[in-house]
C-alpha cells in the first residue's frame, strides 16, 4: 500500500514539474542562452592541434616522451556556434549570444550607453562583456608576425574581426577589443587602463583609457554580449588537501604553484609527473584554463598581492631591478604563433604585473592578469630581458601551476 501511494506521489511530481516547464518555456527565454551543463563557466577549448617542440613543429607526441603534455594532447569543449541569420551568434558552449558585427571604434564610456540602448535580435539585455566573457572567444589557431596578421585568433565564419587601418597610420594588429574589465592599478606613466583581448595578435593586455597627457578618450572595438550571467565566475573550494576545485568550471588546481622558474618543456614534464592528494592525471593547463582564476580585482599596487584568490598560494618574487613584491609569470601547455620563428612561444599569464621597460624605466605596462608569450627555452643566464616596442620583460624560465579535471 505504501509502495503504491509513493508511486503516485511521485507520478503527480513528475507532471506538476512538466506542468511549471510548460509555463516557464512559455515566459523565459533562458533555454536558448544558458546551455544545459554540468558547470556554469565552462572553458571553451582554444582549438589547437597542432603538435610543438620548442622550435617547431611534429607529427605527434606520445605519453612519456618530450613535449608531452601540452595543449594539443587534451581535449576540452569544442568550439561550437550558431549563425541566428540576426546579426547575433549564440556560443553553444558557454550559452553566450554574441554580437556578430562590432561597428565602429568607440570610447569605454560610450560602449556601456550603446550597450544600453541596443535592440540587436530584438533583445534588450546587452551588455559590455567582462574580459572572461571576451576571452572565451579566443582561438589559438591563430598566427601573427609582429605587426602584421597571419590569421585570426577568432572564428571569422562567425565574427566580423576588422584589421587596423594602415592608412591612416594603424598597424593590422590595432583592432583590440575592449572588455567592461577595467584595471584595479594603473599602467604606463599612471595611465587609467581598461583590458581588452586582440584577437589579431592572440594576447590580453591592458590599454590607457585616455590619450596620453589628455583627457580625450581612447577608442577600441567592443563586442556586445547577452545571455548566462554566471560566466567568469567562480567558485573555489579547498579541499584540504594542496588541491582547489573550481566547481564553476569542473577543474581542480594545485593550490601552491611550483615554486621555481622552469622551461617549457622541463614545465610540460614537471604537471606529467606531479603526484598529488592521491591524484596522478594532473597537466599543464591551456591559455584559457589558466586565465580562468585571474582575479581581476586584485594587483600588485592595489592589494599587495597577486591577481588571484588568496585561497591560493603563490611565490613572491623579485623583479629585475630586484624590488620585492612582484610575482611570477605561469606557462600554459599552449603554443603562440608570433615572429618568424612562431613555433618557439608559449603562453604565460601574469598573476603580477605585466612589467616592461621604457626609456630605461621598468613599469607596469600590461597589468596584472595580462596574457602574453615567451620563447619557450633559452639560456637561464641570459634571461629576464626585455623585448618589444614596450619593452616586455621576459623571465623564460616561468612558474606552474598544475590543473585537472574533477570529472576525471
Amino acid at each position: 500500500m505504501k509502495k503504491n501511494r509513493l508511486l503516485i506521489f511521485c507520478l503527480l511530481t513528475i507532471m506538476a514539474c512538466s506542468n511549471n516547464n510548460d509555463n516557464l518555456t512559455d515566459t523565459t527565454d533562458t533555454a536558448e542562452t544558458t546551455p544545459n551543463l554540468a558547470y556554469p563557466y565552462p572553458i571553451v577549448d582554444t582549438e589547437e592541434t597542432t603538435f610543438y617542440t620548442d622550435v617547431n613543429t611534429i607529427s605527434s607526441v606520445s605519453i612519456h616522451e618530450d613535449f608531452y603534455g601540452q595543449d594539443a594532447n587534451y581535449t576540452g569543449n569544442q568550439p561550437s556556434y550558431t549563425n541566428n541569420g540576426d546579426g547575433t551568434i549564440t556560443d553553444n558552449v558557454t550559452g553566450l549570444m554574441w554580437e556578430k558585427d562590432m561597428g565602429e571604434k568607440i570610447s569605454y564610456e560610450t560602449a556601456f550607453t550603446k550597450a544600453e540602448q541596443a535592440t540587436l535580435g530584438e533583445y534588450n539585455d546587452w551588455r559590455v562583456p567582462t574580459l572572461k566573457e571576451l576571452y572565451s572567444l579566443i582561438l589559438f589557431t591563430g598566427q601573427v608576425e609582429g605587426q602584421k596578421a597571419v590569421a585570426f585568433f577568432i572564428d571569422t565564419n562567425y565574427f566580423n574581426q576588422p584589421l587596423g587601418n594602415i592608412n591612416i597610420g594603424e598597424r593590422e594588429i590595432d583592432a583590440q577589443t575592449w572588455s567592461s574589465t577595467a584595471y584595479v592599478g594603473l599602467t604606463m606613466n599612471g595611465d587609467e587602463t581598461v583590458f581588452g583581448v586582440n584577437f589579431v595578435d592572440g594576447r590580453i593586455k591592458g590599454y590607457p583609457k585616455y590619450k596620453a597627457g589628455t583627457e580625450t578618450p581612447n577608442t577600441m572595438y567592443f563586442r556586445m554580449v547577452r545571455g548566462n550571467m554566471d560566466y567568469g565566475k567562480n567558485n573555489f573550494i579547498d579541499n584540504g588537501d594542496g588541491t582547489i576545485s573550481d566547481t564553476a568550471t569542473g577543474l581542480m588546481w594545485q593550490k601552491s604553484d611550483n615554486g621555481i622558474g622552469m622551461d617549457w618543456k622541463t614545465s610540460l614534464s614537471y604537471s606529467e609527473n606531479l603526484e598529488l592528494a592521491n591524484y596522478s592525471d594532473w597537466r599543464l593547463p591551456n591559455a584559457k584554463e589558466l586565465q580562468s582564476i585571474v582575479d581581476y580585482s586584485r594587483s600588485p599596487q592595489t592589494t599587495n598581492s597577486p591577481a588571484i584568490n588568496p585561497i591560493f598560494e603563490t611565490t613572491a618574487i623579485n623583479d629585475p631591478n630586484n624590488n620585492s613584491g612582484q610575482y611570477p609569470y605561469f606557462w600554459t601547455g599552449t603554443t603562440h604563433l608570433d615572429g618568424v620563428t612562431p613555433y618557439s612561444g608559449a603562453v604565460y599569464i601574469a598573476f603580477g604585473e605585466g612589467q616592461g621597460k621604457m626609456e630605461g624605466v621598468l613599469m607596469d605596462v600590461h597589468g596584472a592578469g595580462c596574457q602574453r608569450s615567451d620563447p619557450k627555452s633559452g639560456n637561464a643566464d641570459n634571461y629576464p630581458d626585455y623585448f618589444g616596442p614596450q619593452g616586455d620583460v621576459r623571465y623564460v624560465y616561468n612558474y606552474v601551476r598544475s590543473v585537472r579535471n574533477i570529472d576525471n
